[in-house]
Order: C-alpha cells, then sequence, then structure tokens
C-alpha cells in the first residue's frame, strides 16, 4: 500500500520505550480462551482433578523454557520477570480456591479456574500502585497458558512475523512479548498498558520504540496500514506524508546524536554552570539492579524499595534473608549512600497466600498499609528493622519510613527502632549507631506537619506520587480524570516549598524520589524550590544530569519564584517546558 494513498493521523500515547520506527502495520488480535461448562461425574472427579495437575505441570514447563530462553537471548534480568509467572503455579491459595470450588460446584476444572483467577485478576487490577496492578497482566497471562493447556488448544504467538512489522495490540502478555520475533518486529504500539508493564519491560531490552495507550487504535488501523512509532513523544503517525518521512529521519539522526552526548555528558559530574554541585541518585526494587545504577554514575540508591522480597514469594522472609539483600547493596554502593524505605506492605500491596494479614478493605488507597501495617505487626516489622541496623555495617545506610502521617506515627516506630538497637546490642551484633532516620512526605499531613516531623528527622524524601494524588483527590490511574493530575499545580508548588523551607530551617536535607524527580523539565523547577536531592529511575539519569550541567541554579531559583506567582498548572508547565527547550538542543 503506498504510504500517501491515505490521510495523514496523529494519534497521542504515553512514551515507553524510546526509539523511532517506520514501517506497515500487524494488527495482533488476542481473544480470551472460550471455556465450556459442563457438571462432572462424581466417579470421575479424581480424575478431573488429576488433569488439572497436569496442566499445571505442562504451564510449569512451557514458562521455564520461555524464561531459558529469555535469559540467553536478552538478559537474566528480563528472564527474572518470569520467576513471577511461576510463583502463580505455587500459589496455594489459588490452586486451593480452584479444588475448593470444584469440590462444591462438581463443575469441570477449566471452568472452576476461570471463576477463580479472574476473581484474583480483577483484585489485581484495582491496585492504586501501578507496578502491582501491571502484576495483573502476569496472573492473566498464566491463566490463560493454563487454560489452553486444559483444553488441548494451542496458543497464540508473536514468535512468526510473516516480514518486518509494527505490532499493534490491544495487549500482550509477558510471555507473548517474550516471544516477539526480533527480527521482524519493528516496534510495540499497545491499546492499554503502562511504562511498568512486562511487554514494555521486554520492549525496551530489546530495544523497540514502543508507544502504550493508544486508545482502541486496533479498531482503526488494518493489516499493512503504514506508520511512524515515536517512542520519545508517544506518537503514532498512521499513512504519513513524505514530508513527515522527511522530517523524522532527520528527527531519528538527531536524536541517536543526541542519546550518544547524554551518555557521554552523564560520566561527568552533576554541576551546574554556576559550579553549584547536584546530587542525583537513583530508585531501585531489587538488589540485582544496583549494577544497573552503577552503570549510569548514580551518587547513590535513594528509594531502595524493598516490598519486593515480599511481593515474590508466599512466606515472609526472615531477618537474615533481608540482611544479606541489605548488606549486598550497601556493599556494592559503598562509600555512596543507600536509602533503604522500610515496608510498604498492606492496603492495596497484599502478600499472596496472606489474606489473614491484608484482610479486604473498601478504600485500600487509604487503608491498612505501609507503616500502619508495620506498627501493627511489630514482629515482620522488627526483623526488617533489625536487618537494616546490621545491613549498615557494611556500607552508607539510611532509612526512611513510608506513609507517615504525623509525629505520633513517627515516635511509636522510633520506639521500636530503639528496642531493635538494644536487641542487637544483647546479641552482641555491630550496626552503625548514627543510622540517619528519615520519613517520606507524601500525606498532606505530614506536608503540614513539616516542621514538627522535621525536629524528629535526619532527613526527608518526598513521594510526589501519592503527595499529589492525595491533595487533589485525582486517582492518577482513573481514564476519565487523569487529565487532572498536574505536577505544577500551585498548591503542590506551595506544599513542595513549605516541606523545604521547614527541612532546611532544621537543617535537615530534603530529595524528591517520584517522578517529577526524573522527568527534566520538572527537575529545574524542583531544584529552584531548594530540593537537595533528586531520585530516579537509574535509566533518567543522563537526561537529567545534561540539564543540570547546561543551567545555573540562579536560573532554576528565578524559575521557582516566578512559577509560584502563577495559578495556571498549564501556565507553570509552559515556563517549564520552555526552560528545558532552551537549554537541551539535538542539533
Amino acid at each position: 500500500m503506498d504510504p500517501r494513498a491515505k490521510v495523514e493521523i496523529t494519534v497521542q500515547g504515553i512514551a515507553a520505550s524510546q526509539g523511532i520506527a517506520y514501517g506497515q502495520i500487524f494488527v495482533y488480535l488476542q481473544s480470551d480462551v472460550e471455556v465450556p461448562s459442563y457438571q462432572v461425574e462424581p466417579e470421575k472427579r479424581i480424575d478431573e482433578v488429576a488433569r488439572f495437575d497436569r496442566a499445571l505441570i505442562v504451564t510449569r514447563q512451557q514458562i521455564s523454557k520461555i524464561k531459558n530462553e529469555v535469559e540467553k537471548n536478552i538478559g537474566p534480568e528480563e528472564a527474572a520477570i518470569f520467576d513471577a509467572h511461576l510463583l502463580v503455579l505455587e500459589d496455594e491459595a489459588l490452586i486451593g480456591e480452584t479444588i475448593r470450588e470444584f469440590e462444591s460446584t462438581g463443575r469441570n476444572i477449566e471452568t472452576c479456574f476461570q471463576k477463580v483467577s479472574s476473581r484474583y485478576v480483577q483484585a489485581f487490577s484495582e491496585i492504586d500502585d501501578e507496578y502491582l496492578r501491571e502484576r495483573a497482566g502476569d496472573l492473566r497471562d498464566v491463566a490463560q497458558r493454563v487454560l489452553h493447556n486444559l483444553l488441548g488448544q494451542a496458543e497464540n504467538s508473536l514468535n512468526r512475523l510473516a516480514d518486518q512489522r509494527i505490532v499493534v495490540a490491544s495487549d500482550i502478555s509477558p510471555s507473548e512479548s517474550a516471544t516477539l520475533d526480533r527480527s521482524a518486529a519493528l516496534a510495540l504500539v499497545m491499546d492499554s498498558g503502562s511504562k511498568t508493564s512486562h511487554a514494555v519491560i521486554v520492549a525496551r531490552s530489546m530495544k523497540l520504540p514502543s508507544v502504550v495507550g493508544v486508545r482502541d487504535l486496533t479498531k482503526h488501523v488494518t493489516n499493512g496500514d503504514w506508520a511512524i512509532v515515536d517512542g520519545y513523544d508517544g506518537l503514532v503517525i498512521l499513512n504519513p506524508s513524505e514530508g513527515t518521512l522527511f522530517r523524522y529521519g532527520k528527527i531519528q539522526e538527531r536524536k541517536k546524536s543526541f542519546e550518544a552526548r547524554l551518555l557521554e555528558v552523564n560520566r561527568q559530574p552533576a554541576v551546574t554552570l554556576d559550579n553549584v554541585a547536584v546530587t542525583l541518585m537513583a530508585n531501585i526494587e531489587r538488589a540485582d539492579e544496583v549494577a544497573k545504577a552503577k552503570s549510569f554514575f548514580a551518587d547513590g540508591i535513594g528509594l531502595f524499595r524493598t516490598e519486593f522480597l515480599f511481593l515474590n514469594t508466599q512466606r515472609i522472609p526472615s531477618e537474615q534473608e533481608q540482611f544479606l539483600a541489605y548488606k549486598a547493596v550497601a556493599e556494592a554502593m559503598a562509600p555512596l549512600p543507600v536509602v533503604i524505605r522500610t515496608l510498604d506492605l498492606g492496603g492495596d500491596k497484599p502478600m499472596a497466600g496472606k489474606a489473614d494479614l491484608f484482610p479486604k478493605e473498601n478504600n485500600p488507597f487509604m487503608g491498612f498499609r505501609a507503616i500502619r501495617w508495620c506498627l501493627e505487626h511489630r514482629d515482620i516489622f522488627k526483623d526488617q528493622l533489625r536487618a537494616i541496623l546490621m545491613a549498615s555495617s557494611h556500607g552508607n545506610v539510611r532509612m526512611m519510613y513510608p506513609m507517615i502521617s504525623g509525629v505520633e506515627e513517627l515516635d511509636r516506630a522510633n520506639e521500636i527502632l530503639a528496642e531493635c538497637r538494644e536487641e542487637l546490642k544483647a546479641r552482641n551484633l555491630p550496626f552503625d549507631s548514627g543510622l540517619a532516620v528519615g520519613t517520606m512526605i507524601e500525606i498532606p499531613s505530614a506536608a503540614l506537619t513539616a516542621d514538627l516531623l522535621a525536629k524528629k528527622c535526619g532527613f526527608f524524601s518526598v513521594g510526589t506520587n501519592d503527595l499529589i494524588q492525595y491533595m487533589l483527590a485525582i486517582d492518577r490511574v482513573n481514564d476519565r480524570i487523569a487529565h487532572l493530575y498536574e505536577p505544577t499545580h500551585p498548591a503542590i508548588l506551595r506544599t513542595l516549598r513549605m516541606v523545604v523551607d521547614e527541612a532546611h530551617r532544621q537543617k535537615i536535607q530534603v530529595s524528591v524520589c517520584g517522578e517529577m524527580a526524573g522527568d527534566p523539565v520538572y527537575a529545574p523547577l524542583l531544584l529552584g524550590l531548594g530540593v537537595d536531592c533528586l531520585s530516579m529511575s537509574p535509566t533518567w539519569l543522563p537526561s537529567v544530569k545534561y540539564l543540570v550541567r547546561a543551567m545555573t541554579m540562579a536560573d532554576a531559583r528565578v524559575l521557582a519564584a516566578e512559577a509560584l506567582t502563577l495559578t495556571s498548572p498549564k501556565e507553570i508547565y509552559a515556563r517549564c517546558d520552555a526552560f528545558y527547550r532552551a537549554r537541551v538542543k539535538m542539533d
């Protein structure tokens, strides 16, 4: 088809994996398994359960094979994605509920498994945390495989594309993305999904440009349509004109040249043109991500999320297991600092198979989670605190509590920490007696009592994702109101300035570890407001450092002062964007 035969159309989505691709579209339509429903005769019920066991074994073998192929062809980090899939197949709650459903209804095992697994998928889909919400895709993927095996059906696959194509799909499961034909796939576009979906993680590893969140695009394109996928700005341009093709050819050349400059500049210190040093740190979720943080020359780990140790297992990790994980990160980063955040479990982050510890809630976004959950489960909390304390003797460790709402919670947490110190002394185990202990500022009540908290803290770390959501009463994953989620809202900027001022008045530092910190458009505004440190995903470090080295701190302070006088979030963002574009040129 001649790409000039149709009118050019530009569709805006979410940039998920950087790069530019041009080619013809392959529309991948994935349909759910059609499951028959029938009554199983009593004398055949033992065989029915055995059939279920065989399907689980076959599915486990299939996923293990995929994992091995991914580790060989892409890398161990990407292969680790499928550890979560294998854990699903060992989930006693999921399997046990399926058997109980079968025993009580007598319906065929496919029907029972589909009913139970769908309930689990729905529960994960409603979780507020974006990363955990995407894990619903893991469960859905595994469930579909089990059903295919129960029904003796061949599974859909993307490993045999006929020619080089841009893959457009409503959604792509993790295992399907892992089997993408790397020699033929040019780019990945999905109606749904997010930057943290496993399909996107795999696409980034394969260096495939990706755009997600292009609503219902699969309904408006056909196989063979020509398109440009812009993974930088989140655009899909259908039927591009000759002029657009020429422009994007030039853009692609400049982008590649600019990326090379970013990586080269990233080796240099983060110092502004007026000689102000800026601390840029990395956020990680697993100990093995330290290598990536170091490869991007992070000044330390500004946020080590410890939930990963708990979410990928059906049992509570022991004090020793936690200690070894924290120690590994501390030693690998020494002498640079590592900020370990205590557990943010509960509410919308339940552990698999631990329903007794995480009761269902009507409003988990504001529920029994994080420090609230830890204070009620002292034994589990103390295991973690002792593990962090012990790790502090192996590097430059700092610790902070999440979701603190006020001084009373902070005092209770510190009292338990003091007990842990005494217990370690009694066991003659070393720890850093001067361990800095800070708190996250992510609840409006914490921000409004920053002056009180600052007197009892070693530092603040602002979680802008939740702070913005709670302050503006915006569910950032609700499509109908997501446009109201505005980091540049005057209320947010005034709150950040107040938090910074109160912290500095008590001579403690403030970092930002939310998504704002890793966006080079917002970084100068945060620094101008007085934030001392920015912590972000390691891959964002080169972009932010490049901008830091291209600006003066004096100009950033002028930008912040001007922003505080404006009333329109969009106008403030426009000023920030203009500041960024004036200093970062790709030519």
